[in-house]
């Protein structure tokens, strides 16, 4: 195969690239990610005056924001729910803490067939276990480099 063969079928192969793929609508990702990730954090905000309020104290409302939003986008993706959401609403869905709880829940969710060893215990922490192993190590050696410099 000559040279000019080669150049021939590199300009067909992105002529069919392009036709294959087409051009994504940023304007409106951009916008329905703000507006989702919003809302949820209206959601988070909504809840912390609730419980104002009702007289509970910061340390404690925040911790029942968490573990309310954290909740929900688990029980959501035990639904099935919360992948519908992430389809429409993009990157919206992810930023918050609720993404992070649905990375966790949804390869949960995807392996408890194997059963509760092989199946939830092993890959619950696929996708999460990163994040948490390397922000774990992150603030152990932070927290040795504060010692030392202190």
């Amino acid at each position: 195969m000559g040279k000019r063969e080669i150049l021939k079928s590199d300009k067909e192969y992105d002529k069919l690239v392009k036709e294959a793929s087409p051009n994504s609508p940023i304007l409106k990702n951009c916008l329905k990610a703000f507006v989702s990730g919003g809302l949820i954090c209206c959601i988070g905000q909504f809840l912390i005056n609730v419980f104002s309020a009702c007289g509970i104290v910061a340390e404690s409302r925040n911790m029942l924001v968490s573990v309310i939003l954290i909740g929900e986008a688990s029980f959501l993706t035990g639904l099935g729910w919360y992948s519908k959401i992430g389809k429409f609403c993009g990157a919206g869905s992810i930023v918050p803490i609720t993404g992070f709880s649905n990375s966790v829940t949804a390869p949960a969710v995807e392996f408890k067939k194997e059963g509760l060893i092989l199946g939830l215990g092993a890959k619950i922490f696929i996708v999460a276990g990163p994040v948490i192993l390397y922000g774990t190590l992150t603030s152990i050696l932070v927290g040795i480099i504060y010692c030392f410099v202190r």
